[in-house]
C-alpha cells in the first residue's frame, strides 16, 4: 500500500505540556474555533527558549517538527467579482512527479501533490495528546492513543495571530529538507478566518465581521499567508480552503447571516485562491460532504458555484480540487446506508464524489478531491440524525493519511479534524452554545469548541479502524 509517511518529533513535549498547564489551569486548551483548529507556541516562549539555550551555549533545537433561489442569486453576483489578474501571480505548473527540495530551488505542486511526500506532524496535536490526553490513560488505550501524536493532521489558522506558527512550521520542514528528508516533507493548513464565518451555525464563530471591516482584514490576514509561502517557496505546501463557507451558498441562504455574508465570502474567497496561487501550493476549496450537497437538489448547483468560483479566479493551477468530510463522520465506502442517512442513495463520500465530479467537469473544473478520514473509522456511528455534526457519539479515528485510496479522483485520504479537539460546548448557557451540540446524539458534556475534550478522544481511540498502532 502506499501510505503517506509521516513525520513526528517528541522533543518538546514536556515543555509544552508546562505551556499547556499554565495557559489554562483547567486543563482547557483553546486551540481552534469549531473543527478544532490548529494553534502554536507562543512567540514569547519562543524568545524565552531561544534566550535559554544561547546561554547554554547549545545549539536551538529543531522546532517540531433553497437551491434554486441561490443559484439564481449567486449567477447575478459570480460575475460581478470578476477573475483577479492571475497574470501577474506566479503560477504552478500541470506536469507530474515531484521537484526535490532542500536545495533552494522553488518547489512545484505537481500532479498528485501529495506523491512523494511525508506529511508535516503539527506539533501543537502531538503535544496535545501527549501531554493531555495519555498521561489520564492506562493500559492498552494509552498504547494506543501515543500512536496519535504521530498522525500528521492540518494546522488551522482559524485567527489571525495563528498565522506566525505557519512560519515556525515551514522553517522547521525547511531544515528537515534541508538535512535531506527522504521523501522530502510537506506542510499542511487549513485557511479559516472568512469574515462572519460558519454562517449558519453558533459554535463556531470568528474573529472577523464583514460589518467592522472583515473583508479588508480579511484580505490582509491572507497576505500575511502568502509571505510565508513566498519565504518558504522551495517547500511543498497544501492547503485547505475555508471549511463551512461556500456550501452554505448552496443551501442556508434562507438563514439571514448567510445571506448577507455571501458577497463578502465570495470576495474572500476569490482573494484567498488568486494570491495564493503559487507554484510550491495545491489548494483544496471544502466542499461539504454528503449529507450537505450530497442530495439531488444540491448537488447540481453546488456544481455550478464550486466551478463559477474556480473560473472567476482565473482557474487557478494551484487550486487542484476540493475537500470533502472536513471535521465529519460520512464512510468513504458503505454497502448498507445508515438509517439516518433519509435514504438518500448517495450516503458516503465515495458515491458524494463520483456524483460531483462529473457536473464540476461539464461546469468546466476537472477538479481532484481530498477526504478527512479523521473521524470516520466506525460505521455507523452513533448518529440520530445525519445532521448531528456536533461530538458525535459512537465514532473512530479513520484510516491514516494515504495517497492508496483506490479512486484516481481522490489524491490523498488526509485527517484535516485533529481528532480530540471539541466541536462546541453543551453548555446551553454559553455564548457560543449550539444546539446540536446538547443533541442526544453528542457527547456531553462537551467543552467550548477547539477546547480538548479527553472523553472524545477516548472515543476516538477505542473506536478506531484500523486501530492506532496497526
Amino acid at each position: 500500500m502506499n501510505h503517506l509517511v509521516i513525520f513526528h518529533r517528541v522533543e518538546r513535549y514536556g515543555a509544552l505540556a508546562e505551556e499547556n498547564k499554565n495557559k489554562d489551569a483547567k486543563g482547557r486548551l483553546r486551540s481552534r474555533q469549531r473543527t478544532s483548529k490548529g494553534g502554536a507556541w507562543l512567540l514569547e516562549e519562543k524568545k524565552e527558549k531561544k534566550e535559554e539555550e544561547e546561554e547554554e551555549a547549545k545549539a536551538e533545537e529543531a522546532k517540531p517538527a433553497e437551491a434554486t433561489e441561490a443559484m439564481k442569486t449567486l449567477a447575478a453576483l459570480l460575475p460581478l467579482l470578476g477573475a483577479a489578474d492571475v497574470n501577474a501571480l506566479p503560477q504552478a505548473t500541470s506536469t507530474s512527479g515531484a521537484t526535490p527540495t532542500g536545495s533552494g530551488a522553488t518547489a512545484q505542486a505537481t500532479g498528485n501533490p501529495f506523491e512523494g511526500y511525508q506529511l508535516y506532524a503539527n506539533p501543537y496535536y502531538s503535544s496535545e495528546v501527549m501531554t493531555l490526553a495519555v498521561p489520564s490513560m492506562t493500559g492498552s488505550l494509552a498504547e494506543q492513543a501515543t500512536h496519535a501524536a504521530e498522525v500528521p493532521s492540518f494546522h488551522w489558522m482559524d485567527k489571525t495571530d495563528k498565522v506566525p506558527s505557519m512560519g515556525e512550521y515551514l522553517a522547521n520542514i525547511k531544515e528537515l529538507n534541508d538535512a535531506g528528508a527522504n521523501p522530502p516533507v510537506a506542510g499542511i493548513f487549513v485557511v479559516y478566518n472568512l469574515p462572519d464565518r460558519d454562517c449558519a451555525a453558533l459554535a463556531s464563530n470568528g474573529e472577523l465581521s464583514i460589518a467592522d471591516g472583515g473583508v479588508e482584514k480579511y484580505k490582509a490576514y491572507i497576505d500575511s499567508i502568502r509571505e510565508h509561502i513566498v519565504q518558504y517557496s522551495d517547500t511543498n505546501i497544501l492547503l485547505v480552503i475555508e471549511p463551512d463557507s461556500l456550501a452554505n451558498l448552496v443551501t442556508n441562504l434562507g438563514v439571514a447571516k448567510c445571506a448577507n455574508a455571501q458577497e463578502a465570502y465570495l470576495e474572500c474567497t476569490n482573494y484567498a485562491v488568486t494570491q495564493l496561487n503559487l507554484p510550491n501550493v495545491s489548494m483544496y476549496l471544502d466542499a461539504g460532504h454528503a449529507r450537505w450537497l450530497g442530495w439531488p437538489a444540491n448537488i447540481g448547483p453546488a456544481a455550478q458555484l464550486y466551478a463559477s468560483v474556480y473560473q472567476n479566479a482565473g482557474s487557478p493551477a494551484a487550486l487542484r480540487g476540493l475537500a470533502t468530510n472536513v471535521a465529519n463522520y460520512n464512510a468513504w465506502d458503505i454497502d448498507v446506508c445508515p438509517s439516518y442517512t433519509s435514504q438518500n442513495a448517495v450516503c458516503d463520500e465515495k458515491g458524494y464524489i463520483n456524483s460531483f465530479a462529473p457536473q464540476l467537469a461539464a461546469a468546466g473544473w476537472d477538479a481532484h478531491f481530498i477526504v478527512d478520514t479523521g473521524r470516520n473509522g466506525k460505521q455507523p456511528t452513533g448518529q440520530v440524525e445525519w445532521g448531528d455534526w456536533c461530538n458525535s457519539k459512537g465514532t473512530g479515528f479513520g484510516v491514516r493519511p494515504t495517497t492508496d485510496t483506490g479512486d484516481e479522483l481522490v489524491d490523498a485520504f488526509v485527517w484535516v479534524k485533529p481528532g480530540g479537539e471539541s466541536d462546541g460546548t453543551s453548555d446551553t448557557s454559553a455564548e457560543r452554545y449550539d444546539a446540536h451540540c446538547g443533541a442526544a446524539a453528542a457527547l456531553q458534556p462537551a467543552p467550548e469548541a477547539g477546547t480538548w475534550f479527553q472523553a472524545y478522544f477516548e472515543q476516538l481511540v477505542a473506536n478506531a479502524s484500523p486501530p492506532l498502532g496497526s
